[in-house]
């Protein structure tokens, strides 16, 4: 009767110690992921900041000025060169 007690504690500890070595394992690999997410999310947070910078840059009223001056050759509108449309009412 000893002899199976002491089988079922050893099949027990045996079963006890390849749970933990499962959960250490499951464990690491989950840790592993979180780290990989956060610096996907650290990189993210970067790369949105660039964005936002490079927007402000591009949206800026004396640029928009200079380009289409350069690029487009667009001249300020003078009241010598203003045409006015009149609409006839029925």
């Amino acid at each position: 009767m000893s002899g199976r007690i002491g089988m079922l504690l050893t099949a027990l500890v045996v079963a006890s110690a390849l749970s933990l070595v499962n959960a250490q394992y499951e464990a690491r690999r989950l840790f592993i992921e979180l780290e990989r997410a956060q610096s996907s999310a650290r990189q993210l947070d970067i790369e949105w900041s660039q964005l936002q910078l490079d927007q402000s840059t591009l949206g800026k009223h004396a640029r928009i000025e200079a380009s289409a001056r350069s690029e487009l050759h667009m001249v300020p509108v003078t009241p010598a060169r203003t045409q006015y449309l009149n609409v006839e009412q029925k």
